[in-house]
């Protein structure tokens, strides 16, 4: 699934290529990608509509036209591209905004796990799914003293404390990995049992690891692309995520994968010291991808 640093990149190619461009009517070809409004409601809604912004909370991408924000989540493997009308119609291609200039704004899904809800400002402004949302990991909300108090009342480990998007809003599984491993950090330490200082070192480490990830366009693990169709560059910097068997780069020790929270989990048992009941300290040897 694309976190932050990919949809980020996603939502400036798309800033770059829609604002100020009028949607002249919208084609579906798999309604049950829509959610709200009714079929009818959305294609009408949209009809006519110019693109004022692209925003981005989370994981969400919201393309506002005017008094409506349209909310689109990627899922596993949704992506936006910018086509003439007249190129081909790519197999998996579910929903076409046909622009006034004569192009096309084209949402593909091979999975078919991606959403998209129109909503008024009102409706936006107490929707659950936004609402919910904990602080961006580069806002200032987002600190030692944030993390420190809702860490405090957690036993769950600290990788699932992170992956909850109720905390910190756009992590998932890559960038938590790569997180805590910079900052040395064993994924199963239940989070109420780190220090302060170690907390720190959490916050630190999310804003330099998204912040980098971002400047280079994502990670393409699979099949993201950004806005133009092109890949991210992030996954040849990743340390730990994916390389399991490999040399840690910090220590040469080899990465171990296993499971946590649910999520294949890699890490490097010397960098980040294991606690006494953990499960991926029996797994040094014949880790599996």
């Amino acid at each position: 699934m694309p976190e932050l640093p990919e949809v980020e990149t996603v939502r400036r190619g798309l800033e770059a290529l829609l604002v100020g461009h009028t949607i002249e009517r919208v084609e579906v070809r798999l309604p049950r990608i829509v959610r709200s409004p009714d079929l009818a409601s959305f294609t009408h809604s949209l009809a006519g509509a110019q693109v004022t912004a692209v925003e981005r909370r989370g994981k969400y991408l919201l393309i506002c036209t005017g008094d409506l924000t349209l909310v689109s989540h990627l899922r596993m493997e949704g992506r936006y591209g910018l086509y003439n009308a007249t190129d081909p119609v790519l197999p998996h291609t579910h929903v076409l905004f046909h622009l006034a200039d004569g192009t096309e704004l084209r949402y593909r899904d091979v999975r078919q796990f991606g959403t998209m809800d129109l909503l008024s400002p009102g409706a936006l402004s107490h929707w659950p799914a936004l609402q919910t949302l904990g602080p961006e990991p580069l806002s200032d909300s987002f600190d030692v003293s944030y993390l420190q108090r809702l860490a405090r009342k957690r036993k769950a480990p600290i990788k699932a404390v992170l992956l909850d998007q109720t905390v910190v809003a756009g992590l998932g599984n890559i960038y938590v990995d790569e997180i805590l491993h910079r900052a040395g950090i064993h994924p199963e330490r239940s989070a109420a049992s780190l220090s302060r200082a170690a907390l720190s070192a959490i916050v630190e480490q999310a804003r330099t690891v998204i912040g980098e990830a971002i400047a280079m366009g994502g990670s393409s693990i699979k099949s993201y692309v950004n806005g133009y169709g092109a890949p991210g560059g992030y996954q040849f910097s990743l340390r730990v995520y994916g390389r399991a068997g490999q040399p840690c780069a910090s220590c040469g020790s080899e990465i171990v994968k296993g499971r946590v929270a649910g999520r294949g989990t890699h890490v490097c048992l010397t960098c980040q010291k294991p606690p006494r009941q953990a499960a991926i300290k029996a797994e040094r040897r014949g880790a599996t991808r």
